[in-house]
């Protein structure tokens, strides 16, 4: 049974479905206590270890929404643990410039608290060969950064409608993540700062560091016909598609590989290129046994 360590302590759990567990933590690195669920495999062998995928969402949700969305049902005979993170409204998986809310250091718990409690409690393969990470839209970007960041952590990552670039037409996904963390998540503070905390900025953003993917696995995905009417999902999915063009580029230029598609439709997750995604990241990762 899952223990409290690495600053996580349990105050609320669920384990009685044989694949999807719950859990919510106290932690000092956010102001309220975050959520997690972790989905097992359908064959879970208790003998065995796992690679482990940890998967983001997007804005204006939390982490229940992939299996609102049907992750049981899409990754069944998958053999992968998945992990599914709070990671605020509006949080930009990141350890914002001011906050007066309280802490809402989401990169922090993410990956110096979850992730080793993961291994600690879960029959996971605990290296960065038997990790990766992935996530819809501000939960693709998250995954690019954590990448980025920490490239001893993952082999995969993967970005599903996710802005791939921080300061594309002058730093438009900037001031997107300044103007929802502002408003939704840090009470009138803001993730980057006004004005920017530039080294942040670079630090964040993946085509700033796109040499730092080399030996991974790149997996992205972007719409190509919004729709028009939906203001949010037309302005939203052309800047995605615009940083996707960007970043690879830049990945193309260091004679990094990826993989990247363009597919019609707008802003939301695509199941096909999901599941393609999950079979690509088994692949790639320790395998379980």
């Amino acid at each position: 049974m899952p223990v409290d360590g690495h600053g996580l302590r349990i105050v609320d759990r669920n384990e009685s479905d044989p694949r999807l567990k719950y859990y919510r933590f106290d932690t000092a690195a956010i102001g309220w206590d975050p959520g997690i669920n972790v989905l097992l495999p359908s064959n879970f062998d208790p003998g065995a270890r796992y690679p482990v995928l940890y998967l983001l969402h997007g804005g204006a949700e939390d982490f229940r929404v992939f299996d609102y969305w049907g992750i049981r049902e899409r990754t069944v005979d998958k053999p992968i643990i998945i992990v599914m993170p709070d990671g605020g409204y509006a949080g930009w998986y990141s350890n914002p410039v001011t906050s007066n809310v309280g802490p809402r250091n989401w990169e922090t718990f993410h990956l110096d608290q979850l992730v080793p409690w993961i291994d600690d409690n879960f029959r996971t393969h605990a290296a960065g060969a038997g990790r990766a990470v992935a996530g819809f839209s501000m939960g693709g970007f998250g995954a690019l950064k954590y990448a980025g960041k920490r490239p001893a952590m993952f082999a995969s990552v993967s970005a599903h409608s996710g802005p791939a670039s921080l300061r594309y037409s002058g730093g438009i996904v900037v001031h997107w993540a300044n103007f929802t963390s502002f408003a939704f998540e840090l009470g009138g503070g803001t993730v980057y700062g006004v004005p920017w905390n530039e080294a942040r900025v670079d630090a964040d953003d993946p085509s700033r560091n796109a040499t730092k993917y080399r030996g991974k696995r790149i997996f992205l995905v972007a719409g190509t016909s919004p729709d028009p009417v939906e203001l949010f999902d037309f302005v939203t999915e052309r800047v995605v598609l615009g940083t996707q063009r960007a970043f690879t580029a830049l990945l193309r230029q260091a004679r990094i590989p990826f993989q990247a598609y363009e597919r019609p439709g707008g802003h939301f997750l695509r199941p096909d290129m999901f599941v393609r995604d999950l079979d690509g990241i088994i692949a790639t990762l320790t395998p379980a046994g």
